[in-house]
């Protein structure tokens, strides 16, 4: 199975490559830490987490490291282990954003002191078992990796649901990415085992067991990068948000498209412009199927599980539009694969991965008909990984 991509750099292995381009490391072996933060599949609830509703996402097993050695001298040199570009900024004089990968280091900095929260310079080696652009929220990782160097030992001194909101800022005041709180979440507040139900309105969240144990999580790369600086995501949300503005002046109880119940969708249709109605649907229901589908697991049946699936995929893809061909043509195949259970698109779209759900004897199938049918299709080359369930962002032993 071609998953070995997903290998993570061992924490002493990265030590000794942080040691090889950093002399403090040679002065100081003993102050060197590793941090870790995963990246997430969302199960159900895509689009959902800015119109205040509901998510069920699970961190994974691909993650980003950074090893490091803390100063006190109030600047930030990073180096990405994969290629030895290398970044620096001095935490007194942050600056605007540079286009780079600094930016969400930078920003999450920002952010970080905005809030109060203690921030220390430091020397790092950044390595990834993420791949970038694939709606697996690697820069969600990469901002709560950055968190956890940045605050003096032993990491953050305050709660991962906050913390999570402080990188959510980043991103979106900093960086310029108008996303919900979804994958910084679920990165600070990950599970091993396990799915995490978020309410984006109150912040509640609850822990549902996966049965994974003749089932694994595979998620597969179209190779179609997603970039949501450059997408139409800012436009999705824009577009729910007028609509709920619409809603109020004419009387309508609503603060975000969480309080639009699916019998409100008839009246409402008169009122919405055709493509921003089919917006409001598509966030309505897959409301429902957030619901639906935490019954469906903890009742173990593991068929409406892969219905309400194929219908938040359709939804994604027709009223909210945020699919591709690409994607499309990854869950076509999948559930074309004996012991495919369950199929669909995640994360924000315009590219990235699928997740699915696969019987485990199942899964070397599911991999070949990628491998072969996916790059006829497409001409693109596919990345399969099978996940497992993780928990949050942290210190590397």
């Amino acid at each position: 199975m071609p998953d070995a991509d997903r290998s993570l750099v061992a924490a002493d292995r990265l030590r000794e490559r942080l040691a090889a381009i950093e002399p403090l490391v040679a002065l100081h072996p003993e102050r060197v830490v590793v941090v870790r933060a995963p990246g997430r599949v969302n199960l159900m609830g895509d689009h959902t987490d800015y119109n205040d509703g509901l998510a069920l996402p699970a961190a994974i097993d691909l993650e980003i490291r950074i090893a490091l050695v803390p100063t006190d001298d109030r600047r930030v040199d990073l180096v990405l282990d994969a290629s030895g570009q290398h970044a620096t900024f001095d935490l007194d004089a942050i600056g605007g954003k540079r286009g780079t990968f600094v930016d969400y280091i930078a920003g999450t900095a920002w952010a970080m002191q905005e809030a109060g929260v203690a921030t220390r310079g430091f020397r790092g080696l950044l390595a990834s078992s993420l791949p970038t652009g694939a709606s697996l929220s690697s820069s969600a990782a990469l901002e709560l990796a950055s968190a956890w160097a940045l605050s003096p030992a032993p990491g953050p001194s305050i709660d991962p649901v906050d913390l999570a909101r402080i990188c959510q800022r980043a991103e979106n005041a900093y960086v310029g990415v108008n996303c919900g709180l979804l994958d910084q979440f679920s990165s600070a507040c990950g599970r091993a085992d396990r799915a995490v139900l978020l309410d984006c309105r109150t912040l509640a969240h609850e822990e549902v067991r996966l049965p994974l144990h003749d089932h694994a999580l595979v998620v597969c790369h179209s190779g179609s990068p997603r970039r949501l600086e450059s997408s139409e995501y800012n436009a999705r949300r824009a577009q729910c948000e007028r609509a709920v503005e619409t809603l109020a002046g004419r009387g309508y109880p609503v603060r975000a498209l969480r309080d639009v119940t699916p019998e409100m969708l008839v009246p409402i249709r008169a009122i919405l412009d055709e493509e921003t109605y089919r917006r409001c649907e598509h966030v309505v229901l897959e409301d429902e199927r957030v619901v639906a589908t935490i019954a469906a697991l903890e009742a173990g049946d593991l068929d409406a599980v892969g219905r309400l699936f194929a219908e938040s995929h359709a939804s994604l893809r027709d009223l909210y539009e945020v699919s591709s061909p690409e994607l499309d043509a990854l869950v076509e195949i999948a559930t074309d694969v004996d012991g495919v259970v369950a199929a669909r698109m995640t994360g924000g779209g315009f590219g990235g991965c699928t997740v699915n759900i696969v019987r485990r004897d199942a899964v070397e199938s599911l991999s070949e008909a990628i491998r072969t049918r996916y790059p006829e299709r497409t001409g693109l080359t596919p990345r399969v990984f099978v996940v497992e369930p993780a928990d949050g962002a942290g210190l590397v032993a």
